[in-house]
């Protein structure tokens, strides 16, 4: 428990250290990234609900599944709306 919660708080020392030192020209790309990152964690979600044995598992991993999709769904618009904020306005 204790390994868990030093890695979780040397990441939101990381995390917070990178984005406050990016530039905020750099924020779309660095949100493109992150939204790979969480399509990651939507392929480790399906996995492991599909090995879930118990039905407490598999409504935890659904869950997770569908939380994880929200993310990647959501990054990804806010990302492309980012994106609309960079073109010229009509041409």
């Amino acid at each position: 428990m204790i390994d868990l919660l030093t890695i979780f708080v040397l990441a939101v020392f990381v995390g917070f250290e990178v984005v406050s030192k990016v530039s905020t020209i750099l924020h779309t790309p660095l949100m493109s990234g992150a939204n790979a990152i969480h399509g990651v964690i939507l392929v480790g979600a399906v996995l492991i609900t599909g090995h879930a044995q118990y039905p407490l598992e598999v409504v935890l991993g659904l869950v997770a599944v569908f939380l994880a999709t929200v993310n990647v769904v959501g990054g990804f618009v806010v990302t492309d709306r980012m994106l609309e904020m960079f073109k010229g306005h009509g041409k």
